[in-house]
């Protein structure tokens, strides 16, 4: 395979962003930004998972502030040298050598972010296993949920990860196609 172009810092203001290549147009475009950190490597930590269970592989290169400017915090160079995509280490975190693997907020030389911006990502990703789930459930014909069910249903979204929750979305559809077949 050919070796990517050089990734280009994104456009605009300083903050988290995970650019993936393209190759067919050789070709660098942003796939996740956030003012946080933590956000863009979950997105990349999904979407290389995605990308790896369809049989391909992605390359990408992370961009974060510092000191008022861009820094350049993983690339494609750092991939080939390490034998492994740059998605982070075992707690998901990009590090460069020698560096402690803490995350890290934007710095105040940066662009004032929102405030409570893990909080409303933590808050988002339950609000969405939560649809995933309610979902499921109407696929599998549960349509009137009584108050103790809609309790349950927000217990479950606020304890289980994002692939358990697919996974039990996925038992209620596969109930619901048994039941309406036989």
């Amino acid at each position: 395979m050919p070796e990517p172009s050089p990734c280009p810092p994104p456009s605009g203001a300083p903050r988290w962003v995970a650019m993936v290549h393209e190759a067919a147009r050789d070709s660098w475009v942003p796939a996740a930004q956030s003012p946080y950190r933590t956000p863009v490597l979950y997105a990349v930590g999904e979407m290389t998972r995605t990308v790896r269970a369809r049989g391909a592989e992605l390359t990408l290169a992370l961009w974060g502030p510092e000191g008022g400017g861009w820094r350049l915090y993983g690339t494609p160079e750092e991939k080939a040298a390490a034998e492994r995509p740059v998605v982070g280490d075992e707690q998901g975190d990009l590090a460069e050598p020698g560096e402690s693997a803490e995350p890290r907020e934007p710095s105040e030389t940066s662009e004032p972010a929102e405030t409570g911006g893990p909080d409303k990502l933590v808050e988002r990703m339950t609000n969405r296993r939560h649809q995933v789930l309610t979902a499921a459930l109407s696929r599998a014909g549960l349509y009137d949920l009584a108050p103790e069910d809609g309790a349950a249903v927000r217990a479950l979204a606020g304890r289980l990860d994002e692939p358990t929750v697919r996974r039990v979305a996925h038992w209620l559809a596969a109930a619901a196609g048994a039941s309406a077949a036989g």
